[in-house]
């Protein structure tokens, strides 16, 4: 068995490596494989010669990931030197294409050859030396010296090229693998679409969210029944019992539900179109697949990013709080079997989290002993899956609301590192605890790269830097297990 989990290990971590370190870094992909693979291998190492009921010292596993994760940064940025021109530059299509999500092959009328010097002429010297235009099919990449302030510079040439062009183009500004920042026009589809269509698209249809939201609330109704005992035979015979699946239901639906309009009413603050909250219905495993909202124009800035992104997850952890509270306040206590774990709602092992452990002891007090498990009350369930909700949501990859928040923090290309570095440490959590695997296999064939915001270039203030800190903080304590010096103080 260890054999086959290192060899899917070895695989899963080697096309993680290749799929984001390709075009990014010329350091070998085999070496940075390996760096990566040294833990699990010390671990499968020790576990050979010692067994598997003498656990590793956590120096031996902490000491190594932390020298690791080290050597694999300076390996990778090693084989990121900037070129010193632009024959030898890489090519890196994917963060440097800028091709924006809303820049669909539409009738725009490109760039002539007259418009040229127009264009050039959009570019103040003292405020972005223009050096060469880059002709792409969907876009024009303006390369240049950046001469003032990342902010000053964007709203400038911003209003240079609307005063030139009209809205014919999205300006975009990004910055390269070299560190400089570059400018990017696209072709602005909705101006187009607009030209083209009498009446606007109608993005909010009410009519779907709310069957949709009833359904769903039909769907975990029944799944919360089942979690509250009532079998398919009591249903029939009684169907009222069918009511008993409510606490449940409405519980994660609110959870949900404030999670997305978190993000829903922050759009909306900074006029970006969106959809209204659309709920996916399930009538098994939880009794739905969540909620989405989609956005239909690009971000404006990195500020707008961050606080889109961070709005759900916060929304959605304070509306969880009280659900989960009150639940395991009016749980059960039974005690603690080989069949504890923590995805199993009648006999829950607290100590599998940090942050469940540390509200568990606050609702259930001295009951909740070191012999303990919990069978949570239906609307303890619910608030569970809120914090599963919120853990998710935060991981720092990708396009998930973790990886935004990092995009937002520190770029495009640092958010790419810490989002591979994520999805490592990821791995290693799921050889301690296996509930986490198939979650680690998800986030392994998430695309690192976030699509960029107008502004992709201007920093936030230290408040927000501060605030995604602290969800980074949040997911830690939720993910991570309770630690025993801790456990032995709350006496639990």
């Amino acid at each position: 068995m260890t054999f086959w989990f290192l060899l899917l290990l070895g695989l899963a971590t080697y096309l993680m490596v290749q799929r984001s370190a390709i075009g990014i870094t010329r350091t070998p992909v085999w070496l940075l494989w390996l760096v990566l693979m040294t833990p699990a291998l010390l671990l499968t190492g020790w576990t050979v010669r010692y067994g598997i009921k003498q656990p590793p010292p956590p120096s031996l596993i902490i000491g190594s990931s932390i020298v690791c994760l080290l050597l694999y940064w300076l390996l990778f940025q090693w084989g990121r030197t900037a070129p010193t021109n632009k024959q030898t530059e890489p090519q890196a299509p994917k963060l440097e294409s800028a091709i924006h999500p809303t820049a669909e092959p539409v009738p725009v009328r490109p760039i002539e050859p007259t418009e040229e010097s127009q264009l050039r002429n959009c570019f103040p010297w003292s405020v972005y030396y223009i050096q060469n235009l880059e002709y792409r099919p969907q876009a024009i990449i303006c390369r240049g010296q950046l001469r003032t302030t990342p902010l000053q510079a964007y709203q400038r040439i911003k209003a240079n090229i609307e005063s030139e062009f009209g809205d014919r183009f999205l300006v975009i500004f990004q910055e390269g693998l070299n560190g400089k920042p570059f400018f990017v026009l696209v072709p602005n589809s909705q101006a187009a679409s607009a030209v083209n269509k009498n009446k606007p698209e109608k993005l909010t249809r009410p009519g779907i969210a709310l069957l949709l939201l009833i359904t769903t609330i039909l769907t975990t109704t029944f799944v919360g029944a089942r979690i509250a005992g009532v079998d398919l035979t009591t249903l029939k015979a009684d169907p009222n019992v069918f009511l008993e699946g409510l606490p449940y239901s409405l519980g994660l639906i609110t959870i949900l539900g404030i999670h997305e309009l978190g993000h829903y009413l922050t759009a909306k603050f900074y006029k970006i179109r969106s959809t209204l909250p659309y709920f996916i219905p399930m009538p098994f495993f939880l009794g739905t697949f969540g909620a989405f909202i989609q956005m239909r124009s690009p971000i404006p800035h990195r500020k707008a990013l961050f606080d889109v992104s961070i709005a759900g997850p916060i929304a959605g952890f304070f509306a969880t709080l009280p659900f989960l509270i009150w639940g395991l306040a009016h749980s059960e206590i039974v005690p603690l079997t080989d069949k504890t774990g923590i995805l199993n709602p009648d006999a829950l092992n607290p100590k599998y989290s940090i942050l469940l452990a540390l509200l568990s002891k606050v609702a259930l007090g001295s009951q909740l002993t070191a012999k303990s498990a919990i069978d949570l009350h239906p609307l303890a369930v619910a608030g569970f899956l809120g914090l599963i909700v919120t853990a998710l949501n935060l991981m720092p990859v990708g396009q998930l609301d973790g990886g935004h928040i990092v995009h937002a923090m520190f770029g495009q290309r640092t958010a790419i590192v810490i989002g591979q570095i994520a999805r490592l440490l990821l791995l290693l959590l799921s050889l301690v605890q296996s509930e986490f695997f198939v979650w680690a296999i998800i986030l392994l064939f998430m695309p690192l790269i976030d699509e960029p915001a107008l502004n992709d270039v201007t920093e936030l203030d230290n408040g927000r830097d501060i605030l995604g800190l602290m969800a980074m903080a949040l997911l830690i304590i939720i993910i991570l297990p309770l630690p025993q010096a801790i456990a032995n103080l709350l006496q639990i």
